[in-house]
């Protein structure tokens, strides 16, 4: 199998680095997340560079990239530690829409693709535990349009976005896969409630009280669960991007910091231990490479995919961090050093779209007929 990168895909890459090089700094990150975490300006920037569009057809004005150019994105952005919910609007709201009725996809879509609309999917409930099947929030037919009512919470940005795409309840019980509908709700139908996240960014409650809201469609579990992949994989590559970087900030401060008048890089015990954080950062590399390229595949094998991608990426993550953490010592704990910052965003993407426990059971559930993991 081929793992080059082709040279569009590279000159990709290229772009979205020279962006963070120039453009974001942590000195502006740290000042982001000091004023309470508001992120539309920057994705106004990656807008400016095309990437809104990076996944909206090209019928509707966007690039219609797929899977891998997602991926190399989303490295270089988790990479220079861009907070802004890129993973949410640009990858999983197109995929979302994709089942909207024509008009509505015209009227959202090259909105999307030139950064001029922010539309977020509301997916979360509380005690649903990672469950894309609980659903609590009802769906009633109002005439030719449809009011909803109920929470969502934890939503990326909320109370920055200009729309919501939300899954509601048609029929059944609160467990059912079946009658799960998508909605679209303008933000100012409804009632936002913004807080700011562990990571520098922001989230927001959304309350629904008979919203107006507009169908998507009445089908919408199995897209809820592709777009949740989408998701989950740009995460994976996101912290490849993450941790790579750390452990390169790591090794600097190893070749500067002297301990018995040495730099503390010669000690053989630490060189050992960043010979292990390297390892399991190459193992969350191909799994984030082999996720991205599984989203193409039917429902299960994609899910079964994305959840053993999950549950490396997991434990890299844990791994990674606290070690590149310990090994800076007590400076890596202040707000003011970045390595404290790389480490509380792989904290929060740790508990994105099911933790690694969760994704590990979802693993099991799906392995049940086999004991090979790629049988």
């Amino acid at each position: 199998m081929d793992f080059d990168f082709t040279d569009d895909q590279e000159s990709l890459r290229d772009a979205v680095r020279r962006w963070v090089d120039k453009g974001f700094s942590f000195e502006r990150r740290h000042g982001i997340a000091k004023a309470g975490g508001a992120t539309r300006a920057v994705y106004t920037e990656l807008a400016k560079l095309g990437l809104a569009g990076l996944a909206v057809p090209e019928g509707h004005g966007g690039m219609g990239f797929g899977a891998v150019e997602a991926m190399v994105v989303c490295e270089e952005l988790g990479r220079g530690l861009v907070n802004a919910p890129y993973a949410e609007a640009a990858l999983m709201a197109p995929a979302l829409l994709a089942a909207a009725p024509p008009l509505l996809q015209g009227a959202w879509l090259p909105r999307l693709a030139a950064g001029e609309a922010l539309v977020i999917p509301a997916l979360h409930e509380q005690a649903a535990r990672y469950r894309l099947n609980h659903v609590g929030v009802h769906a009633v037919a109002a005439g030719e349009s449809w009011a909803l009512t109920g929470v969502k919470t934890g939503v990326p940005a909320g109370d920055e976005a200009d729309a919501f795409i939300v899954p509601a309840r048609l029929r059944g019980t609160i467990e059912d896969s079946a009658g799960i509908g998508l909605f679209l709700v303008a933000r100012g139908a409804a009632q936002v409630r913004g807080f700011p996240t562990q990571d520098g960014a922001r989230a927001a409650e959304l309350v629904l009280a008979a919203t107006p809201a507009t169908l998507i469609t009445q089908d919408g579990h199995a897209l809820l669960e592709a777009a949740v992949d989408i998701g989950i994989a740009a995460q994976c590559a996101e912290a490849v991007g993450l941790m790579d970087r750390l452990l390169a900030i790591t090794v600097e401060y190893m070749n500067t910091r002297k301990q018995f008048g040495v730099p503390i890089a010669t000690f053989q015990a630490l060189r050992h231990r960043i010979a292990d954080v390297k390892m399991q950062l190459e193992l969350g590399r191909s799994m984030s490479y082999y996720a991205s390229l599984k989203l193409g595949e039917p429902a299960p094998q994609r899910r079964r995919a994305v959840s053993q991608a999950r549950v490396q990426l997991g434990q890299s993550m844990r791994f990674v961090g606290q070690q590149c953490i310990q090994l800076h010592g007590g400076i890596a704990c202040t707000d003011e050093y970045i390595a404290s910052h790389y480490f509380k965003r792989l904290t929060m993407l740790e508990m994105s779209y099911g933790d690694t426990l969760h994704h590990l059971g979802e693993v099991s559930h799906r392995m049940q007929d086999t004991a090979g993991v790629f049988a």
